[in-house]
């Protein structure tokens, strides 16, 4: 189109080729072609292709279908893959496509390959999102009336076994990262503020309710002097010292316990995913010593970064 409008202008047609960094052929034909049916003969004109098996209306139903699980279908186990989803296609619609194509398919739909998340069968959803949408507000409020500090609390565990991610290296040859074969640990309790702070202890044993009395203790000089700590029921924290703990402390400390295997609704948890797969990512640490190092770096790197914190609490679900 512009080469003809340059044309119509009065250029060259070898002046067009170089304007353009086109050859002085292309110019000529689409010239000769707009001079014989108008410059709507320059128009693209895609082909059409075969036409598709499955139109609009199947394309809509397709997601609905998948909505009702894999096992619904007769497969065993709850995981979608593209040969599973071209047998659904092929039962519902009578149409077959290979795997390649049905992954185009599903990624049109907004479907893409994803690592699911396991959940407990005994939770209790609907109780979850009753916490979520009515308890934690009151909770908030409460907390806010009292001038208390709400820290969500949760324990993990470190190993020295790497969490790798990803990484480049010649083709046909997988890369090896070697590593100590040990299920020695570093075990972690940590806690998270809606202000963005975030405490930890670490420790290279097992932790128990002396522990847990260890980071109550230690969450009330820089945390604040009244608190709102939200955890789990594990059994180290319904050990008896630490309500004994508890109540010596007459009322400056408040235990809320979220509900049974729920720990999505934890926003350390969201941390702990971070330092794992991000900060911590790829490491391999010689022994606990190390380990116990490389996890206070990565720490200090994340409570540098406290815009992260509320993603923590947007991830649980848990407005701010």
């Amino acid at each position: 189109m512009q080469a003809w409008r340059l044309k119509q202008l009065g250029w060259k047609q070898r002046d067009i080729a170089v304007a353009l960094g086109a050859s002085e052929s292309a110019v000529s034909q689409w010239v000769a072609a707009a001079r014989a049916g108008g410059s709507d003969d320059l128009l693209a004109r895609p082909s059409p292709g075969r036409p598709t098996k499955l139109d609009a209306a199947h394309l809509r139903l397709l997601p609905d279908f998948l909505w009702h699980g894999p096992e619904a279908y007769g497969f065993r186990g709850e995981v979608w893959t593209c040969g599973r989803v071209a047998q659904v296609l092929k039962e519902e619609f009578g149409v077959s496509y290979s795997t390649s194509q049905v992954s185009r398919i599903l990624k049109g739909l907004g479907w893409t390959p994803q690592v699911p998340i396991t959940r407990a069968i005994q939770r209790d959803e609907a109780a979850i999102e009753r916490w979520r949408a009515e308890a934690w507000p009151v909770l908030r409020a409460r907390a806010k009336r009292e001038r208390r500090t709400p820290v969500f609390v949760d324990e993990a565990g470190f190993y020295l076994l790497p969490g790798v991610v990803r990484t480049y290296g010649p083709r046909g040859q997988t890369p090896v990262i070697p590593a100590w074969q040990t299920r020695d640990h570093l075990s972690v309790m940590g806690g998270v503020t809606p202000a963005g702070r975030m405490y930890t202890l670490a420790r290279q044993e097992s932790l128990n309710g002396l522990h847990g009395i260890e980071f109550l203790a230690h969450l009330l000089r820089p945390a604040g002097e009244r608190l709102l700590v939200i955890w789990d029921g594990s059994p180290i924290h319904r050990r008896a010292a630490v309500r004994e703990f508890v109540s010596g402390t007459r009322g400056r400390v408040w235990l809320e316990a979220l509900p049974p295997y729920a720990p999505d609704l934890n926003p350390v948890e969201w941390a702990w995913r971070h330092l794992k797969q991000v900060e911590l990512r790829n490491l391999v640490c010689l022994d606990l010593e190390e380990l116990h190092g490389e996890f206070h770096l990565a720490v200090g790197r994340l409570r540098q970064k406290r815009h992260l914190v509320p993603s923590f609490f947007a991830g649980a679900g848990l407005e701010l």
